[in-house]
């Protein structure tokens, strides 16, 4: 991959730049179950539980069950494999990462006044991981999806950004060097016509008429058949959040609690295409292009919650999860180079294009949970919830209203379904977990349905716990290589598979 010398920061300042798609929204709209060990081992089912510092993310009332301040850490080690198809070829990636994604503490102010019903407050703060974005996976084989045009070919995405857009509007001018074009065409038009003017000054796409800048009409100089592709896509990062809690006790059997989110983004992704043809007539046999992007961003939301004991064993939970309201910025570079019968081309801004920040609403979540504790010796606890990803919206509305009404029709309602055990011997806690999500988008297999397990242990030391949790998911999605022209896709099988440990203690 290139290493790319930033000359140039190209400042966009016109809406029609953004250069958003779905899948930005989901990446900031799905979590991860992430947080402590005991939390990972019941895949997350503590809505109705409380009493562990990851429960008191997902309900804010479960810091009000614990019965004197408590605190802990987390270390965990992730491991992704990518097993992928594409048409003939077959490939497979992993990676592995260490990191340190919970720690957090809840102070316990017990009420010295007997007569009141309100028996204990606390007071919350937490660091959480939310979500990992490291994920790296390459596809490979040779492109047969043949319609007799070259929508199977790379030039297929420049043709589409170019067709109908007038060709002084994405050439260089007299005597301007392609850096300097594929800036000011960036600043003035925006991305659509920087794609066109890539595939323009490589030679991949011919004018109708090349002496007249109000031509609107182009060809491919890339001729119909096979394409060999081999694609990369790298991506690094993780969104977080830090938790303030307040949560109190009424009564006996009933606990109620409330959390403010700082949420952050810190996202990075890269991917490469080199593209081979020996098609008969082709002008351009040879295509490599890559594309960078980095994005920052920072968020507020919500959370209210409610346990209710209805008997000593038996508790019902109910959380409500405000939209995530997110700020945020990101900046894009691009590389691309052609070979054939007009020589090797290259375009190779050297610009780094900084787009105006843009503002993204995640879908709201309610969970409603059960759970049946076995006095001291064990627990069985249920978690179901619904969010509407068509709900997803990126603001200014004005600026994405074609963005947001495709969001509204491709993506649908999920429902994640969670369900854990404990049992417990003597200082020893042996727990299992298995949890269930439905795809967001309508058609089911963009994005598949997610299945998971997860086995831990515990042992508690008396003031202190040491717990250790593996747990694992799968799912399989069909990724197209580009959102425009060349959209084929890769099926790539997902396993993530996590080992946590953590330390809690009462203080």
């Amino acid at each position: 991959m290139k290493k790319l010398s930033f000359l140039f920061i190209g400042i966009f300042s016109m809406s029609v730049i953004y250069a958003q798609d779905i899948s930005d929204a989901l990446r900031y709209s799905q979590n991860e179950i992430q947080g402590t060990a005991r939390f990972r081992a019941l895949s997350g089912a503590f809505g109705a539980l409380g009493g562990d510092m990851s429960a008191v993310s997902a309900n804010p009332a479960g810091s009000a069950v614990f019965s004197q301040s408590h605190a802990s850490f987390t270390l965990s080690n992730l491991d992704t494999e990518n097993n992928t198809q594409y048409f003939n070829g077959l490939g497979t990636s992993n990676e592995s990462n260490f990191d340190i994604n919970q720690g957090g503490a809840v102070f316990v102010f017990a009420n010295r006044n007997s007569n009141s019903p309100w028996k204990k407050f606390t007071l919350g703060i937490a660091y959480e991981r939310t979500n990992n974005f490291d994920d790296n996976w390459f596809a490979f084989g040779t492109n047969t999806n043949d319609d007799g045009q070259f929508s199977n070919s790379i030039a297929s995405y420049f043709y589409d950004y170019a067709d109908g857009v007038r060709l002084d509007e994405i050439s260089a001018l007299p005597g301007e060097s392609l850096s300097d074009a594929y800036r000011d065409i960036g600043a003035i038009y925006g991305f659509a016509n920087q794609q066109a003017f890539l595939g323009f000054e490589s030679f991949i796409l011919e004018p109708d008429d090349i002496n007249n800048d109000a031509n609107t009409f182009y060809s491919s100089n890339v001729s119909p058949g096979n394409f060999d592709h081999d694609y990369s896509y790298l991506a690094t990062g993780f969104n977080g959040k830090i938790t303030f809690n307040l949560a109190t006790q009424y009564e006996d059997n009933l606990y109620l609690g409330l959390n403010l989110n700082s949420h952050f983004i810190d996202y990075e992704r890269s991917t490469l295409l080199f593209e081979d043809n020996a098609n008969a007539g082709s002008r351009v046999d040879f295509v490599e292009f890559e594309n960078n992007l980095f994005t920052r961003g920072n968020g507020f939301s919500f959370q209210l919650g409610g346990i209710l004991k209805l008997s000593n064993e038996f508790r019902v939970g109910l959380t409500y999860d405000s939209p995530i309201w997110y700020n945020i910025e990101e900046e894009t570079s691009q590389y691309l180079a052609t070979d054939g019968l007009d020589g090797f081309a290259e375009i190779n801004p050297q610009v780094v294009n900084i787009y105006p920040s843009y503002r993204l609403q995640t879908p709201s979540k309610v969970t409603g949970s059960l759970a049946y504790v076995f006095a001291k010796q064990g627990l069985i606890s249920f978690d179901y919830s619904i969010k509407d990803y068509s709900k997803t919206e990126f603001r200014p509305n004005a600026d994405f209203t074609t963005l947001n009404n495709d969001i509204s029709n491709i993506l649908t309602s999920a429902a994640t379904y969670k369900i854990g055990g404990e049992y417990k011997v003597k200082q020893i806690s042996f727990r299992g977990g298995y949890r269930f999500e439905e795809s967001p988008y309508v058609n089911g297999f963009t994005i598949g349905d997610l299945t998971g397990y997860s086995l831990g242990l515990g042992y508690n030391f008396g003031n202190t716990r040491l717990d250790v949790t593996y747990d694992s998911w799968n799912r399989t999605d069909e990724t197209p290589l580009y959102n425009v022209g060349l959209i084929d896709t890769a099926t790539i099988d997902r396993t993530n598979s996590n080992l946590t440990l953590s330390l809690s203690f009462n203080i």
